[in-house]
């Protein structure tokens, strides 16, 4: 269950709720083991899961030249929860509470709306106006209320970079390093957008490609090859992504084209979601489509060989 629109109209039946609180932007191992401990801990006192997230992204409001572009959709977000455990995920509307004081956000919100006896947040958590809010405050509001408030630890990946965080992920995206990105969210990173019509330059050539419209702030990996998974109604189909502007043929226009594999079928205008597994080569610019044309074939040769293992 999905709760959008004007907070101060949400309306539960659970006589008491389990709450995490965070953007949670990627549903990342990190997020998950919160998740883990919210659903076990909800289970064990009969109280209903419930993730609360934001959107729009609340950097875009409070310094939007930090604001970092989304690993995940809000629709993205609510199918990870829910497929972790999660009964509700909460919307909130950031333009409609960044006003609301710290205490007013606790009891018109977490006690009054979600009837909450369990919080979950980050040692990094802010809340109410002028972030306002901290987790010592919302333990003090707990006393009040009949909350128990937990500060979340942030997770470890074990290696050398420390812990598991979205903007790490964004970094590694940004590197072309999908496969890293890919542990720490514990699956490939995904994009999910229509399929719009092209220039049919991949058809012309041998290759037919399906074009990809991703939604503006969404993060998208460095140019380059991938192999990757396109999801279509359940069906995982090998496929060849190329991420960039097309040098070969003096192209400016960033674009995201997949070659699906073996696969013939008419897919413009339907929703399909990329999964990244791994970068096979940076893009550059060939002498000739004829150079061309032999690169996108040991692309397809690799990427076959990459998804036999993943």
């Amino acid at each position: 269950m999905m709760l959008r629109g004007d907070p101060f109209s949400w309306q539960i039946e659970a006589p008491g709720t389990a709450v995490a609180i965070g953007v949670f932007d990627g549903v990342h191992r990190g997020h998950q083991k919160v998740m883990a401990d919210l659903t076990a801990g909800a289970d064990e006192a009969d109280l209903v899961p419930v993730a609360l997230t934001f959107d729009p992204h609340p950097l875009e409001f409070l310094a939007p030249d930090r604001a970092p572009d989304l690993l995940t959709t809000v629709e993205q977000r609510h199918a990870l929860l829910s497929s972790l455990g999660v009964a509700i995920v909460g919307v909130l509307p950031f333009l409609e509470i960044r006003d609301l004081d710290p205490r007013s956000f606790v009891t018109e919100i977490l006690v009054f709306r979600l009837r909450a006896r369990w919080v979950a947040v980050g040692e990094n958590f802010r809340f109410g106006r002028d972030r306002g809010g901290d987790p010592n405050l919302l333990a003090e509001l707990g006393d009040q209320h009949g909350f128990q408030v937990d500060v979340v630890e942030m997770v470890g990946d074990g290696g050398p970079d420390g812990v598991i965080s979205s903007t790490r992920i964004r970094e590694l995206l940004n590197s072309g390093d999908v496969s890293l990105a890919a542990t720490l969210l514990g699956r490939p990173f995904e994009l999910v957008g229509p399929v719009i019509h092209g220039d049919a330059r991949g058809r012309q050539i041998g290759f037919p490609t399906a074009n990809f419209h991703i939604p503006d702030r969404m993060a998208v990996p460095a140019n380059g090859v991938y192999a990757a998974w396109v999801t279509r109604d359940g069906e995982r189909i090998p496929a060849v992504v190329n991420i960039g502007v097309r040098p070969t043929f003096g192209v400016s226009m960033r674009t995201i084209e997949a070659h699906l594999i073996d696969f013939d079928d008419d897919v413009y205008g339907e929703m399909l979601s990329i999964g990244f597994v791994e970068r096979i080569r940076e893009e550059r610019r060939f002498d000739g489509v004829d150079a061309l044309v032999a690169q996108i074939g040991a692309d397809r040769d690799e990427a076959v060989r990459i998804l036999a293992d993943a």
